[in-house]
């Protein structure tokens, strides 16, 4: 979007300077009869940025708006009058930003942004054919470690446990050794995308809700996988993975509900004291 002010200050410049005439001022650019003053790059150069840069800011409008005219004069030139007739579009787009420019400040005003807990739960339940997964997730811990590392025996103590000590002892260890340590205890993660990484993953997918806890090896490395929790595919999402989705479903339908009363409001109230009439 930084573009947008810029593109529109050319737009709006291609019907100006017809008439160089009546500037006192010396163009920065000519493109047949039309002529650009330095009066019309007014507000285009940032407030504090230095001079090389501002410079180089009204190099680069300058050189659109020429680029900008020899693309209209062509257009003036090639399409035919039904072609150039552009002015009921203009209507309509102009129409367009007004009425989406209202909406929004009607919302701004009138929208309830907040949304509870509870009304985020009843929704989750009232709609859980909406929340269905297509693959399996998971929370726990994966570590690639190399067979050679020292003390193997620690870490197949430590990754087990849920203690505060253990869990710091485990991380230190796995920094300095690890190959591979991702610690997603609190974080749904893809089940498959995980499997992946152990040398035959998908062999133990389905024994993998029955148990907490996996170790592969091969010939250069050990894989420890810890399962705290398993969402399995086809079942219906967790609620925290999709609360603040729900959250935003929640919003919008009533900003849907607010614009349709509001369109109703205004149309009734238009009808009731003769403001149009359908022929």
């Amino acid at each position: 979007m930084k573009y947008f002010f810029p593109v529109l200050m050319l737009l709006f410049l291609t019907g100006c300077n017809n008439h160089p005439e009546k500037s006192t001022e010396k163009p920065l650019a000519r493109v047949y009869d039309k002529y650009l003053y330095p009066n019309d790059l007014n507000g285009i150069v940032p407030v504090g940025i230095s001079s090389t840069d501002s410079a180089s800011v009204v190099k680069d409008f300058i050189e659109k708006w020429v680029r900008n005219q020899l693309l209209l004069n062509k257009a003036e030139i090639n399409l035919t009058d039904g072609e150039k007739d552009v002015q009921a579009q203009i209507e309509n787009y102009r129409s367009s930003l007004l009425i989406y420019a209202y909406q929004q400040s009607y919302l701004r005003q009138e929208l309830d942004t907040v949304v509870g807990e509870q009304e985020i739960e009843n929704y989750y339940k009232e709609n859980q054919s909406n929340f269905v997964l297509g693959e399996p997730l998971m929370k726990g811990l994966f570590i690639k470690l190399p067979s050679k590392a020292p003390e193997m025996y620690k870490l197949r103590q430590w990754y087990r446990s849920d203690d505060a000590e253990n869990i710091k002892r485990l991380e230190g260890y796995c920094f300095k050794y690890a190959t591979v340590y991702d610690h997603f205890n609190e974080g749904w993660v893809n089940l498959n995308e995980v499997l992946r990484m152990i040398p035959s993953g998908e062999t133990y997918k389905n024994n993998l809700e029955y148990r907490k806890y996996l170790e592969v090896k091969d010939n250069e490395n050990y894989y420890f996988l810890s399962i705290k929790e398993i969402a399995s595919e086809g079942t219906v999402m967790p609620f925290d993975l999709v609360k603040n989705d729900i959250h935003y479903i929640i919003l919008n339908k009533r900003k849907v509900q607010l614009i349709n009363e509001l369109d109703a409001s205004i149309y009734s109230d238009a009808q009731n004291r003769d403001h149009f009439t359908i022929y």
